[in-house]
């Protein structure tokens, strides 16, 4: 973990002429970011992603006897039995494994994030939840010793300018409507987006389509723009903005971030729908990550 808490002292705050209060706001922002990235079981100990098959019966661990072949934990993690009435889960005496903290010798029905709370099988330092997208089901795995969490190498940004902290419109679309946003997996999402945001930079008028994710009142935003693969991460980068205030809405691009497919190649992240692609570099918020990752 030495190399891991000395990565976190490498990210300090750029000095810029924004007001101290603004610095030190970005920078409590910045670490949390940083200690939900780096957390055991945060973005950065993903080593896996299992599509799972409609039926069947599966076997799990570490090593080519299995078919689902983890790469990480216990030779013999269990058995997942998949039907059309439940996915039940039994593990093996030898993986001392623990299903939401417990013990079990028996089968055990696990549930998705699809549900509401993901079931958490848990062996060691390895861990795996069940996963839903577009009506398909995977396993998504984690180990908090994996070589992206350990190895991270801390993450660069733009200088903080308060420039970037915009005062923008939104405008409310007059009926309820969705949109699709594909995926870097290749699946379709489907968001509620209510209306845009409206912004003005460099003397031109720039838009970018606001998604609501369920649970969360703020706007979930996800754009590319003309630093994207070169400056910054190539897909996109992510920035919550609201609620808004009656037609007034702040989006603080010094609060941009790398989606978790920066980091890991198991992620399921959401690109940029039609129309959130400006033409416009903005120079704000976290730069192109160079460390281990994807």
């Amino acid at each position: 973990m030495r190399h891991l808490l000395s990565a976190l002292m490498l990210v300090p705050i750029v000095a810029s002429a924004a007001p101290d209060a603004y610095l030190q706001e970005i920078e409590a922002w910045r670490a949390g970011r940083l200690e939900r990235l780096t957390a055991p079981g945060g973005w950065l100990s993903l080593v896996g992603l299992h599509w799972l098959p409609a039926q069947g019966r599966l076997t799990l661990g570490k090593g080519p006897g299995n078919d689902i072949e983890l790469g990480h934990g216990p030779e013999r993690l269990g058995t997942l039995d998949i039907s059309d009435a439940a996915l039940l889960y039994t593990p093996d005496p030898s993986a001392a494994a623990l299903v939401d903290g417990t013990a079990l010798t028996g089968p055990v029905p696990l549930s998705s994030d699809a549900e509401g709370k993901a079931s958490v099988i848990t062996s060691g330092t390895l861990s795996l939840q069940l996963i839903e997208r577009a009506g398909r089901k995977a396993l998504r795995v984690r180990d908090s010793e994996a070589a992206t969490r350990t190895g991270f190498a801390g993450i660069p940004h733009f200088p903080v300018d308060p420039s970037w902290r915009i005062e923008a419109r939104f405008e409310r679309y007059p009926q309820a409507r969705t949109i699709e946003v594909a995926t870097v997996v290749g699946t379709i999402e489907a968001y509620p987006n209510p209306g845009r945001i409206v912004f003005e930079r460099e003397g031109r008028t720039h838009q970018i389509e606001a998604l609501v994710e369920e649970g969360s009142e703020a706007y979930f935003l996800i754009f590319a723009d003309r630093t994207s693969g070169r400056e910054s991460y190539g897909m996109a980068r992510y920035l919550y903005a609201g609620p808004e205030q009656g037609e007034a809405i702040t989006i603080d691009f010094n609060r941009a971030y790398n989606p978790p497919c920066a980091f890991t190649a198991y992620a399921t992240c959401p690109m940029p729908p039609e129309g959130n692609r400006l033409d416009l570099a903005v120079r704000a918020g976290e730069r192109k990550y160079e460390g281990t990752g994807h």
